[in-house]
């Protein structure tokens, strides 16, 4: 992820600045043991950012979900904001704009500079755009898109001229704060989720959350290997698939650490 995102903020000439000792956000096991670790954690980074004059954007639906939840809770909440300030040793208010690199690219770039930037298509590939459980809920925080039907990755793929299809498990937990340690009931989700967009009629799937990608597509084996469900239906990041239409090459995105072979859209954008 982290390698696509750069290269493609390269390609579309947005200058991504780093913040020196960012820690993590804590999702998902942060959140589920201390309210106020929770709120903490993502506002160790944010006053960073904060300090840098900047907004903050990130490429990872949980980070996403974890800022702006804390922002949320800090803001909303004295006792949580008297907290956090008792925990960084300084005060924040929850004033730091967070933004998912998605709102960035349709918002900020735009799709018709997206579109000329183009150099090559997706060819009618057809996508499955998966948002998972923390992109867009709860929509009083994230207030990002529609939290039950969203829309926004679906307008990027058909930018890139693929196919968005209309499938019912787009917003479906994947199951990522169990990925460790209950295997079992991430491969009953997983398989749910990918059996669904194969029968869609999906060639691969698109995601914008590192937890979703590492299920989706780690689990394909061992959903073969315990329900006997083989589906071969590569999963790629939104920045993976729009790298490969702005003529980056594929090991430059990272495309040949993928457990599922991606050579079904590798061959469409080749075609094009």
């Amino acid at each position: 992820m982290d390698q696509s995102t750069r290269t493609v903020a390269e390609k579309l000439g947005i200058q991504l600045i780093e913040p020196k000792g960012w820690t993590c956000c804590g999702a998902t096991a942060g959140h589920q043991t201390d309210r106020l670790l929770a709120a903490a954690l993502p506002a160790a980074t944010l006053v960073k950012v904060q300090d840098m004059g900047l907004e903050l954007v990130v490429n990872c639906a949980a980070c996403y979900n974890r800022m702006k939840a804390a922002n949320h809770e800090i803001a909303g909440d004295p006792q949580v904001r008297a907290g956090v300030a008792d925990a960084l040793g300084r005060d924040y208010d929850g004033s730091v704009e967070v933004r998912h690199l998605l709102e960035v690219l349709l918002n900020d770039v735009g799709t018709d500079a997206i579109e000329k930037a183009l150099h090559q298509s997706l060819r009618g590939l057809k996508v499955a755009c998966y948002y998972g459980c923390l992109l867009v809920r709860p929509s009083e925080v994230t207030g990002f898109d529609d939290p039950e039907n969203p829309s926004s990755l679906d307008r990027l793929v058909t930018v890139l001229g693929g196919t968005a299809l209309e499938w019912p498990h787009k917003t479906e937990c994947c199951g990522g704060g169990l990925s460790m340690s209950r295997t079992d009931v991430v491969v009953n989700l997983t398989d749910a989720i990918v059996g669904m967009a194969k029968l869609a009629g999906a060639e691969c799937i698109a995601v914008s959350c590192p937890m979703c990608q590492i299920n989706l597509d780690m689990r394909q084996l061992d959903i073969a290997k315990s329900k006997g469900n083989r589906y071969d239906l590569p999963v790629l990041y939104l920045t993976q698939l729009l790298g490969l239409c702005l003529g980056v090459a594929p090991q430059r995105l990272g495309l040949n650490k993928l457990m599922i072979s991606p050579a079904k859209v590798l061959q469409a954008v080749a075609a094009a």
